[in-house]
């Protein structure tokens, strides 16, 4: 596949309304042709592939994102969405909505739950040796409580 060019969905609405504005002024295809030309500064192939995307565009408005013009080599198969025009396939590319986010309360129990806070820690390095026994129940006649 090689790239040949391609035109971005603003792009193509806004030629799309130009080019309606101008049938309905009664100019004939020609005119509308030159006149799309001069307002986006395009001239040949350019021109020719941006008049072809904007037909595919308009079947494909839809969360379309960009239409990109490729061609093939021999053996390469091309996308289901692709349109073939002459030697060029007009691929419309579409952009993906965000998805929505969930706000599902975590069950009891279940999840990241806060800690209850007991009171100031006495120390930063945690318990002493005797804190600990004292903690664990045994030895409680041998614990010292924690120097303030």
């Amino acid at each position: 596949m090689r790239s040949v060019t391609e035109f971005p969905v603003h792009k193509l609405t806004d030629g799309f309304k130009t080019k309606t504005a101008l049938a309905a002024e009664g100019k004939t295809p020609e005119e509308i042709q030159t006149a799309l030309g001069e307002k986006y500064k395009y001239e040949g192939d350019k021109l020719k592939h941006f008049l072809n995307a904007m037909e595919v565009a308009n079947t494909n408005l839809e969360r379309l994102y960009r239409v990109l013009i490729v061609s093939f080599a021999e053996g390469e198969a091309a996308p289901a969405k692709a349109v073939k025009i002459e030697e060029h396939h007009y691929i419309p590319e579409f952009g993906n909505d965000p998805k929505p986010i969930n706000k599902v309360k975590a069950a009891p129990g279940g999840g990241q739950q806060k800690k209850k806070n007991s009171g100031p820690k006495e120390s930063p390095w945690g318990l002493s040796p005797e804190q600990k026994l004292a903690k664990k129940g045994a030895g409680k006649k041998d614990a010292k409580p924690a120097a303030e």
